[in-house]
């Protein structure tokens, strides 16, 4: 079924819902919202950039895990691995919807001191505890199943070959975007530049083109622009864009297996990329970026990056980079977490922001349970309130420790 072209201007001067941001968790909630029967509203989707070229959405990594430090990213991931796997019917089993590649090869955390390998133990026993495949693996073990690496000083390690690994997470976007589209959800390219409110209730929104659109209900899931969409109706969030670099390269030798993605002790993380492997880390000094700020430190790679990459698998001493990008994370500098729902004085207006890197594997759930809050005014499938507004007011921080 081919989609008309995507218009500037909307067409109604009042949506139930407008969502602010059209990338990957906008358009989750968006498709969530039309699949569910029980939800007959107008959905008005506004995306100020309709190449997605900077969006963080389109930088990821794409990969999914269940090594987290807190029951509900557990489960948040968990409900994502299964979707990706469903992804066909889980949209509806039209036979034009792509299956999604989906490879498992998992993450493996390395520990070099002893207070880390206890904290992966920690971790592994809540993981284990709610059914996720994470299993301990001494020095001598991982060398076993991971020739290629030089374990020296590593103390332990922490690996989930079960639903984890990376996936096509620009099919998952695309077609959750084009089902959304084909059950009814308005999008449009523009941008949110102002929003009316009362006391307790947004009333109105402004867009870039002048309009005024009224709603019953706004959505933030603008990205690293979060901040900037709260402001408008006088609510504070911290969360910042960050600067995330990617190399992609190829190896002279072959290790003989799948890399894993492999965190290691110098901040560094690689895995494999098909034919090639990719690697990242976060800039040395990591402080907020500009939202136009993709500026690649080049020194980078050959003090940091190819460096450790060579101390930990010595066959890339011979490897040659041929492509990068920098890409935000939307950072939740609080405490690492998404922030969801809404503030207590603003029943109308709903935060889907701050993901710190996890909002593609993310997606899926908080698609669904945001949807859900629309509409039953509860989450009813997983409980996502630990992940909610009022923890910023309160100080009580849900800190995730596991974020690359």
């Amino acid at each position: 079924m081919a989609l008309p072209p995507i218009e500037d201007r909307p067409k109604h001067t009042r949506y139930d819902v407008v969502i602010v941001g059209g990338a990957v968790i906008g358009s989750s909630i968006a498709w969530h919202l039309s699949a569910n029967p029980d939800f007959d509203g107008t959905v008005l989707v506004v995306e100020r950039d309709p190449t997605y070229a900077t969006a963080s959405t389109t930088h990821t990594n794409s990969c999914i895990r269940q090594q987290f430090s807190s029951a509900v990213n557990i489960r948040i991931s968990q409900f994502g691995a299964e979707f990706i796997k469903n992804f066909r019917d889980r949209l509806g089993g039209d036979p034009d919807i792509p299956e999604l590649a989906f490879q498992q090869f998992g993450y493996l955390y390395l520990a070099d001191t002893p207070a880390f390998a206890d904290h992966l133990r920690s971790c592994q026993a809540l993981q284990a505890s709610l059914g996720a495949g994470t299993r301990l693996l001494t020095p001598d073990e991982i060398a076993a199943e991971f020739p290629f690496y030089d374990l020296d000083g590593i103390l332990l390690g922490s690996h989930n070959p079960v639903d984890e690994g990376y996936f096509d997470g620009n099919t998952m976007f695309d077609w959750l975007r084009r089902m959304a589209r084909r059950n009814g959800i308005e999008y449009i390219t523009n941008d949110v530049t102002a929003v009316r409110r009362t006391a307790n209730a947004v009333e109105d929104v402004t867009l870039a083109s002048g309009e005024t659109i009224s709603c019953g209900t706004l959505i933030n899931a603008s990205g690293p622009r979060a901040a900037r969409t709260a402001r408008m109706a006088g609510l504070d969030i911290p969360v910042e864009p960050r600067r995330r670099f990617t190399f992609v390269f190829e190896a002279e030798d072959d290790l003989g297996r799948d890399l894993p993605l492999t965190i290691d002790p110098s901040g560094v993380h690689m895995r494999a990329d098909g034919r090639y492997f990719m690697c990242g880390c976060p800039p040395d000094d990591d402080r907020a970026a500009d939202f136009d700020d993709f500026t690649m430190d080049h020194d980078i790679w050959e003090n940091k990056v190819w460096p450790a990459l060579a101390t930990r698998v010595p066959a890339f001493e011979r490897i040659r980079q041929i492509n990068y990008w920098v890409g935000h994370y939307a950072y939740n500098t609080f405490d690492q977490n998404a922030i969801l729902g809404p503030p207590p004085d603003v029943d109308n207006f709903l935060f889907a922001n701050g993901f710190s890197g996890h909002g593609l594997q993310q997606a899926p759930a908080v698609g669904r349970g945001l949807s859900e809050l629309v509409t039953y005014g509860e989450y009813r499938s997983l409980d996502l309130s630990l992940l909610g507004f009022g923890r910023l007011l309160s100080g009580e921080r849900a800190v995730e420790h596991a974020v690359i």
